[in-house]
């Protein structure tokens, strides 16, 4: 017993407490002096945290561009998904978002909360948009038709003053597109994602002078000289001369 009281000593204790601790403490003093320690790593996960949130932060800035967007939000349904033990309620949100100068897209997205569904809805349109040709940035170039499941629907290029003839979800997407004077017509369902498929079926079919000629190899004007009211006005001027 007289040799161990030596070694116990304080100061031997002390000069060695960092090593001599975990033998005299055991599983408990490691934890305890270990706090330090797992508190870095505990903030390690903290960092790690951080640079995922950072990350998922950097796409949502790219999508913006600097640009202005108008975002609609055309519809928003209450829905419900069968669990074990019950039913979980959520929300499901349309939105239609453009630059309003000839590029428009929509999205949806279902969440708990309806301000969670429209962020989603509105990232999917981000992603989906597409460019629409448009004639004199006011109207488009031609009539066209698009149909989806039992939604059909029917544009119409239309003169200077008309305005947009359109309602519920299709107007939503001419006013993002820019579109200032068109006529349509929805037929079959007024069912809103039928309606704004269908009318994205018909925006995607519209075509230009321009990519016309090229694609033809030939003149903007040989195109727009022949048939159609620029005819008449052509051989008009041809008489005259």
């Amino acid at each position: 017993m007289a040799d161990e009281i030596p070694q116990t000593d304080a100061p031997v204790a002390a000069g060695t407490e960092g090593a001599a601790a975990p033998e005299g403490r055991g599983p408990r003093g490691g934890r305890g002096r270990g706090g330090p320690g797992g508190g870095n790593n505990r903030g390690g996960r903290d960092n790690r945290g951080g640079r995922d949130n950072r990350g998922r932060g950097g796409p949502g800035g790219a999508d913006d561009g600097g640009e202005e967007l108008i975002e609609k939000l055309v519809h928003i349904n209450r829905v419900s998904k069968t669990v074990k033990g019950g039913k979980r309620f959520g929300f499901a949100a349309l939105v239609v978002v453009g630059d309003g100068k000839g590029r428009v897209g929509f999205g949806h997205g279902k969440a708990r909360e309806v301000p969670e569904a429209i962020s989603k809805a509105t990232a999917a349109a981000k992603k989906a948009m597409v460019r629409v040709p448009l004639k004199e940035g006011r109207t488009l170039h031609h009539d066209g038709n698009g149909h989806f499941g039992a939604g059909r629907v029917t544009v119409r290029s239309a003169p200077q003053g008309t305005g947009i003839i359109a309602g519920g979800p299709m107007r939503a997407v001419f006013e993002s597109l820019g579109v200032h004077d068109v006529v349509t017509k929805s037929v079959g369902t007024s069912n809103p994602y039928n309606m704004i498929r269908a009318t994205f079926e018909a925006l995607t079919a519209q075509v230009s002078p321009k990519s016309v000629a090229q694609r033809r190899g030939k003149k903007i004007a040989d195109l727009l000289g022949r048939g159609g009211a620029d005819a008449p006005q052509a051989e008009a001027e041809a008489i005259v001369e």
